[in-house]
């Protein structure tokens, strides 16, 4: 219920500023399907309706360490050949690699059962530490919440930084969290007056981009030492400040491409590159393609 529950959410309606999505679940035998909820979910559409489908989701299921049945792996196979970009999270990526979508592929699913994807489909490449791994038209997300990560990141990649921050800013989601980053994070998080002052820092940081924003000034305004800052920092996000910093920047960068006609230099020094060749060196490493290009692709910008 979870699974179906966020994917609803993010690829539903959003008010009138956000352009909306033709959102359908589809089932092998339309009607009732029981949830781990215990409610039934009424599924009206079956797999014909993949058929013209530009994204295909599977959803987790609770029996999962069974194949689905041949219909369903044929109809993702099928919309895999004809083009249509598939995806899954947590053991929903059990679907994909049962139809052979995955062999020769990284992929990565809920961490409980990374061990028993790469047992049971020896030809593909699990990585079990990793929200979601992203091999072109096949995608693939870990458990639970990371779903929210998985859909962003598809909106994010096919319709620009704009429409994937509308969103989450709409369900008051993180924007954005990089791939790579750690599923699940062993060290406890910061607790009482060392969660507040992180959290407070993490929003005055957002606001002064256009800083150089060291990590030892960063720690100053915490009132840590940098090694503790450091540490405290990485338990509450799974990353370290640099690699944070880096994702806001050019995430924000993505958003102002596409949504203003401001000159590359001047975006640079707004989310605080030295200067436009600093910022298209993080972007074409990062992002694959220089800012420009960017623009073009997600913008009518001249």
């Amino acid at each position: 219920m979870l699974a179906a529950g966020l994917v609803c959410e993010v690829f539903g309606p959003h008010g009138q500023q956000i352009p909306g999505f033709d959102l359908a679940l589809c089932t092998d035998r339309p009607g009732p399907v029981p949830t781990d909820s215990g409610m039934p979910l009424a599924v009206t559409h079956g797999l014909d309706r993949l058929a013209g489908a530009d994204l295909v989701l599977a959803l987790p299921w609770a029996d999962f360490r069974t194949p689905p049945a041949p219909d369903v792996l044929r109809a993702l196979t099928a919309a895999y050949e004809r083009g249509a970009l598939v995806a899954a999270h947590c053991v929903g990526t059990f679907a994909l690699a049962a139809a052979g979508l995955l062999d020769g592929h990284r992929a990565t699913t809920h961490w409980r059962f990374a061990d028993l994807l790469a047992r049971r489909h020896p030809n593909v490449v699990v990585e079990p530490d990793a929200l979601y791994v992203d091999e072109g038209r096949i995608v693939t997300g870990a458990g639970a919440a990371a779903g929210f990560d998985l859909c962003l990141h598809l909106i994010r990649r096919e319709h620009g930084a704009a429409l994937a921050n509308g969103v989450a800013r709409d369900l008051v989601l993180p924007s954005h969290r990089d791939g790579g980053q750690a599923q699940y994070l062993a060290a406890p998080a910061p607790s009482d007056g060392e969660d507040a002052r992180l959290a407070r820092l993490l929003a005055w940081a957002r606001e002064h981009l256009h800083e150089p924003l060291s990590v030892t000034e960063l720690a100053r305004r915490a009132m840590m030492s940098r090694r503790t800052f450091a540490r405290r920092f990485n338990a509450a996000t799974g990353t370290t400040p640099h690699a944070w910093l880096r994702e806001l920047r050019l995430s924000h960068a993505e958003e102002l491409l596409e949504t203003t006609d401001l000159a590359v230099e001047e975006i640079a020094r707004r989310v605080g590159y030295g200067s436009a060749a600093v910022l298209r060196e993080q972007f074409v490493r990062r992002r694959g393609v220089p800012p420009r290009a960017y623009r073009q692709a997600f913008t009518h910008t001249p």
